[in-house]
């Protein structure tokens, strides 16, 4: 069962749903890709094992929280998300962050090292300095027309989102485009100033928690020599590679679902071997 909260954060009404574990244990926080709502992060949450209480929550300025009061950067919002766990009752957790949601979970791995047990990043790199997506991928990330236009969201899915999207361009309308998941414009705009400048590359090797790398081997926004790099660098970590695209954790959550489920749940998470 899924409660939906407002959670009056430093001075943020942050909306959350909270879906309870059948079992004790730290909750699955999970942190989302830009301009995207909770909402659609849903298939995953359904392929989740029931065990496991999982924490989704939306930023400032996107799907149903306010506006953020000023521009905010990762280190912010991190202990923005550590207060909210806090006031959600948790002292220990577990963290997963998407796309640009993975730079925010590597930051507040980093900076609770003590309260953050286990990470897995999907379809993410290091910020500035990693290796790009082509300038024709990025352009199409410098606004969120793609949430808010379904057609628009349809005929780029395919050379943004690679993996399923290229056989299946029609799925792209009901994985982003819902009109009660948008938040103004300007939240969008906040979500990429908040990158600007910011790399984990240098504190990856002080990022001891067990980790798990997720990334697709068909992914043109995020090139998967970057997950690669991030196994080597993190002291702790394990890469999966599946078949798919950047969203792979949507259009895949059938079966990488069960592999975080498995990682989350396993004494020895970070021992897992690596999959090409």
């Amino acid at each position: 069962m899924t409660t939906f909260l407002r959670v009056r954060v430093l001075g943020h009404d942050i909306r959350v749903a909270v879906r309870r574990g059948t079992a004790p244990g730290p909750p699955l926080v999970l942190c989302n890709g830009i301009g995207a709502s909770l909402d659609l992060l849903q298939p995953f949450v359904d392929e989740v094992d029931p065990r496991i209480e999982v924490v989704r929550f939306d930023v400032p300025g996107v799907g149903g929280s306010p506006m953020a009061k000023a521009p905010y950067n990762f280190a912010m919002l991190a202990c923005l998300v550590a207060t909210l766990i806090d006031r959600l009752g948790y002292d220990r957790f577990d963290a997963l962050g998407i796309s640009w949601g993975g730079g925010l979970a590597q930051q507040l791995a980093f900076q609770n090292p003590r309260r953050c047990r286990r990470l897995v990043l999907v379809s993410t790199g290091t910020g500035m300095l990693m290796v790009p997506a082509r300038f024709s991928v990025l352009s199409k990330m410098l606004t969120p027309r793609r949430y808010r236009d379904p057609a628009y969201a349809k005929v780029i899915a395919p050379n943004l989102y690679g993996g399923r999207m290229r056989q299946r361009p029609d799925e792209a309308r009901h994985v982003l485009y819902e009109q009660e998941r948008l938040g103004p414009r300007t939240g969008y705009f906040l979500q990429l100033l908040a990158g600007l400048g910011w790399t984990s590359l240098p504190a990856l090797p002080l990022i001891r928690q067990p980790t798990l790398l997720l990334a697709g081997n068909d992914d043109p926004i995020i090139p998967l020599v970057n997950a690669r790099i991030m196994r080597v660098l993190l002291p702790n970590a394990s890469l999966h590679v599946y078949d798919d695209g950047h969203l792979g954790l949507l259009t895949s959550a059938d079966q990488l679902g069960p592999l975080v489920s498995q990682f989350l749940t396993s004494p020895g998470a970070g021992s897992a071997s690596t999959s090409s």
